[in-house]
C-alpha cells in the first residue's frame, strides 16, 4: 500500500497529537497525584454528625436574657444590625452592606424587624421570631423606620443600646432619626449574654476544638524536610474539611515563628525547625482556636526545650489561677510572671501579647485576659489560654488551648499539649 506525502503528514500529525494528548493526560495525572494530601489527612473523617446546632427555643431564651439585661442596665431598647449578635439572638444571617437590616428589641415582646423592601421575602425566610416586619423602599430611610418603631414601643425618648458592630453611618442615622433618645453602647447586653456559655454551647465548642487538634496532628504527621509553607497551610484547610468543617491555620517554620501572626516571607521546613501551627474552625457558628508547637526532624536543643517548657508552665499557671470571682488581669499576670521569672523579660519583651481572648461565635470576643481588665470571672466564660515566647531571628513558641470557667475553677476543652516531639495530643 502506498501513501501520499499528504497522508503521511496527516498520520504524523495525528500521532504527534495523540502523543501530546497522552503526555498531557500523564501530566494531569501526576499533578492530581501531587495534589492529593498525605495519608494522615486522607484518613480523616467527619467528626460533626453527633453535634446538634442551636435550636429555636434557645434563641428565644437568649432574647429573654437580653430583655432582662435591658431592664437591669436601665435601657429601653436594643438595636442590632447584621452581625454575629444578630445570629446569636435569632439565628438569622445577613451580610453587612449600606442597607440596614436588623431588629429592635424592647424590654417586652418579640423583636421588630427592619428590612429593605426588595429583600423582604428573603428576610422572612430567616425571621423565625417576631411577626412585625417593616420594609423600607430604596428612596426611604431605614432609620426613620427604626425611629417609628421606638415611638410605637414607647422608647423614643429612652436610652437606646446600639450593637457595637453597627457601622457609624447606621449609628449616626439612628441618632438623627430619634433625636429625643439617648444612644449608648449595647455591649452590656450583647456581651452580657454572649460571654456566658451554656452547656450546649460548650459542647459545640469542645467538639470544634477537638476537630482542630486532630487537624493539626494530621499536618504534623505529614511534614517532611522541604515542605513549603503554603503546602502545610493547604493541608490544614483540607484536614478541617475532611473533618466536616471550614477551617484553617497559620503555619510557621523556624525563625518565622517569632512573628506571632506570621511573616510576608515564609520559609520552607528544615530539620530542627520549630513548627508552629495556630488555627481553628467554625462548627454550628462556634469557633475553635488551638496552637501547637513542635520541633521537626531532630531532638529539641536544650534551648528549644527550655523555652517550650517555660511556655507550658506559664499556660498551666494561668489555668490554675482561673476561678469565679478572680479578675481577668490576674490570669494574665500569673502567666507573665512565670515567663519573666525564667529570664524572658521584662514584661512584654518576649511575651509580646496579652494572655488570651474571649471566644464563642467569634474567634475573638469579650472579654480578655489582659492587664487592666478588672472583669471578674463567672462560670461559663470561655477563653484562649495562649502564652508565648518570641525570640526574633531564632524561634517562637506558643501553646494555646480553649478553657472555660466552672463553678470552682476551670476546665480545658481538649487535652493539653504533650511534648516538643509530640505536641498535638488528641
Amino acid at each position: 500500500m502506498s501513501l501520499s506525502r499528504r497522508r503521511l503528514l496527516q498520520l504524523g500529525g495525528a500521532s504527534a497529537a495523540a502523543t501530546l494528548a497522552s503526555s498531557r493526560q500523564s501530566a494531569a495525572a501526576e499533578g492530581a497525584a501531587a495534589s492529593e494530601p498525605p495519608q494522615p489527612i486522607r484518613e480523616l473523617t467527619d467528626m460533626t454528625k453527633d453535634v446538634a446546632p442551636i435550636a429555636l427555643d434557645e434563641h428565644k431564651a437568649r432574647l429573654g436574657r437580653a430583655q432582662a439585661l435591658l431592664a437591669k442596665h436601665g435601657l429601653d431598647a436594643l438595636v442590632v444590625g447584621p452581625s454575629t449578635s444578630l445570629t446569636y439572638f435569632t439565628g438569622a444571617r445577613w451580610g453587612l452592606s449600606e442597607r440596614f437590616f436588623g431588629f429592635v428589641l424592647t424590654k417586652t415582646g418579640d423583636p421588630t424587624w427592619v428590612t429593605p423592601a426588595f429583600e423582604q421575602r428573603r428576610a422572612e425566610e430567616q425571621i423565625k421570631i417576631g411577626g412585625d416586619v417593616r420594609a423600607w423602599q430604596e428612596h426611604e430611610s431605614p432609620f426613620l423606620t427604626i425611629g417609628a418603631i421606638l415611638r410605637d414601643r414607647a422608647a423614643a425618648s429612652g436610652r437606646i443600646a446600639l450593637d457595637e458592630a453597627l457601622p457609624f453611618m447606621f449609628v449616626d442615622g439612628i441618632a438623627k432619626a430619634a433625636p429625643a433618645a439617648t444612644a449608648t453602647s449595647g455591649t452590656p447586653v450583647t456581651a452580657g449574654c454572649r460571654m456566658i456559655k451554656d452547656a450546649h454551647e460548650i459542647a459545640i465548642m469542645r467538639r470544634a476544638n477537638e476537630i482542630t487538634v486532630r487537624a493539626h496532628r494530621a499536618v504534623f504527621a505529614s511534614l517532611s524536610e522541604g515542605t513549603p509553607h503554603d503546602t502545610a497551610v493547604d493541608w490544614n484547610t483540607e484536614a478541617h474539611r475532611r473533618l466536616g468543617v471550614d477551617g484553617g491555620a497559620l503555619v510557621l517554620f523556624g525563625p518565622d515563628a517569632a512573628f506571632p501572626h506570621g511573616t510576608t516571607k515564609p520559609k520552607a521546613l528544615a530539620k530542627g525547625d520549630v513548627v508552629l501551627i495556630d488555627g481553628g474552625c467554625h462548627l454550628h457558628g462556634y469557633a475553635s482556636d488551638i496552637t501547637r508547637t513542635a520541633i521537626f526532624g531532630a531532638p529539641p536543643t536544650d534551648r528549644q526545650r527550655k523555652v517550650w517548657d517555660v511556655v507550658r508552665q506559664a499556660q498551666d499557671a494561668a489555668f490554675r489561677t482561673v476561678r469565679p470571682g478572680v479578675e481577668c488581669q490576674a490570669v494574665d499576670a500569673a502567666a507573665r510572671k512565670v515567663i519573666v521569672d525564667a529570664g524572658f523579660g521584662p514584661d512584654y519583651k518576649f511575651f509580646t501579647h496579652r494572655l488570651g481572648h474571649g471566644i464563642g461565635m467569634d474567634g475573638h470576643e469579650h472579654t480578655y485576659f489582659v492587664r487592666g481588665n478588672t472583669t471578674k470571672l463567672e462560670p461559663g466564660m470561655c477563653f484562649s489560654d495562649e502564652p508565648g515566647i518570641y525570640i526574633p531571628g531564632e524561634m517562637g513558641i506558643r501553646h494555646e488551648d480553649i478553657i472555660f470557667v466552672t463553678a470552682d475553677g476551670a476546665e480545658n476543652m481538649t487535652k493539653w499539649t504533650g511534648t516538643p516531639e509530640d505536641p498535638a495530643v488528641v
